[in-house]
């Protein structure tokens, strides 16, 4: 009966000693779009990037030191089990009076050689630890707050990391069909000017001049096909994937609200850095509470089997204890003191990361409104250079100006064209700029 009872505990204790094995999975891949809006690539993004996803690992690891923080409220309960053999007087004997076998004939100064197998439930509780429980119970609180601020604001610079890149493919498209614009026009003119040259209407000279800016024109036209290709890879990057087609939609794109509101209280990073001084608050009481004692409650429960002696017993004990500390040799007041040090730091970082939020709030609006007197200016440029080359073009044909005069007036023509590319890309930019400088989601 006594062994029957023995294997049953130790089949208890496997059970509850064996860790359960979890079988994880890849997280499945959303299906992509075959022609992506700003919209649906920041929702993407914000999925499947992998700076999303180190937050929300962040966020989980604060809840887990939460939940073992909380711990403390529970009692802790244990058990063990133990086998050994001895002749030391003072454990042989203990054994026999462990497993009730204790006669008038045993030897006090040579009871023998005994065994014991020993049993025991352990229940440990804190009444008191002068409050430290609670206010780390509240830093882990506060922490939880900040890890989930820390994810808002990685989402917002995410999701306007998303956008840019978004507007700076849309910017390199149009820049490209500017430059195969400009090559298509000087291969119109460059027509014209053989047939001229063939009629001995035109010098060498100024045909030569129309290829060489032909052939720079192909330069440039290389450099913007890189540069797309570029923004597509980091386009790719930001989304969380290595490999992909980047079609994207202008045209459906709608123009994003410009904020009415221009402060920054809704900045996620402020309320981060005010969720870390709540902490360090809680953090500065559990440093305190090391002034004070703690209250233990504790009882446990043995049972003792003997093979030698064939005897068993059981036992139980319970009792309070408390520990006051006198002298730490100056470590609770150190403490305390980094404590206080760090609470001023963050103190002092806050007005700091108020300034700097002010300041981008500033340089966002004045970056709008930059944009929107430039967008102003490159339209009537564009639509001058645009009557300009069309009547330089008619000129040229007619043998009224010079080929260097009619190259001078197509390079104008393009540079407008990406200006008022870059002018239209930057009011886009400034716009999402501005929504994520006072804390607003892009859409």
């Amino acid at each position: 009966m006594i062994m029957h009872r023995i294997y049953l505990f130790f089949i208890f204790l496997l059970i509850v000693c064996t860790p359960p094995a979890f079988a994880v999975d890849g997280d499945p891949v959303s299906p992509q779009p075959t022609l992506w809006t700003a919209r649906q690539a920041v929702q993407f993004a914000l999925t499947h990037s992998p700076d999303s996803q180190v937050a929300i690992q962040r966020i989980e690891a604060s809840k887990a030191m939460l939940d073992q923080i909380k711990a403390s409220y529970y009692p802790q309960i244990g058990l063990n089990a133990e086998y050994g053999q001895t002749n030391n007087p003072m454990y042989s004997f203990g054994n026999i009076l462990n497993q009730g076998q204790f006669d008038q004939s045993i030897d006090f100064n040579d009871p023998g050689r005994t065994d014991d197998l020993s049993l025991r439930a352990v229940l440990q509780y804190r009444f008191y630890n002068g409050g430290r429980d609670q206010a780390g119970i509240e830093a882990a609180e506060a922490g939880v707050a900040v890890s989930e601020m820390q994810q808002l604001a990685v989402t917002a610079q995410l999701s306007f990391e998303v956008v840019r890149t978004f507007n700076t493919i849309a910017q390199s498209m149009e820049m490209l069909e500017a430059h195969q614009a400009s090559i298509k026009a000087i291969g119109a003119s460059l027509v014209v000017a053989r047939a001229r040259f063939e009629a001995g209407d035109l010098l060498k000279a100024d045909l030569l001049n129309i290829e060489v800016q032909e052939s720079m024109a192909k330069e440039n036209l290389i450099l913007a096909e890189h540069s797309l290709a570029l923004a597509r890879k980091a386009f790719l990057n930001l989304l969380g994937l290595r490999e992909g087609q980047v079609r994207i939609d202008i045209v459906q794109e709608r123009e994003q609200e410009v904020p009415e509101d221009r402060g920054y209280v809704k900045r996620p990073e402020l309320k981060g850095i005010e969720g870390q001084i709540q902490a360090a608050e809680a953090e500065l009481r559990v440093a305190l509470g090391g002034r004070y004692p703690t209250v233990d409650g504790l009882a446990h429960y043995q049972y003792d089997n003997g093979f030698v002696l064939n005897g068993s017993g059981n036992s139980w004990m319970g009792g309070v204890r408390v520990n006051y500390p006198l002298f730490t040799g100056g470590k609770t007041e150190a403490d305390i003191a980094n404590a206080r040090a760090r609470l001023a730091g963050l103190v002092a970082s806050k007005k700091k990361l108020e300034l700097a939020m002010d300041f981008e709030v500033k340089q966002a609006e004045l970056a709008y409104r930059q944009a929107e007197q430039r967008l102003q200016v490159t339209e009537k440029m564009f639509e001058q250079a645009q009557e300009s080359a069309r009547l330089s073009r008619a000129r040229f044909k007619e043998g009224v100006i010079l080929s260097s005069d009619l190259m001078d007036v197509e390079t104008r023509l393009t540079e407008a064209k990406v200006r008022q590319t870059a002018a239209r890309t930057a009011i886009r930019v400034a716009i999402a700029d501005l929504r994520r400088a006072t804390g607003l989601p892009q859409f």
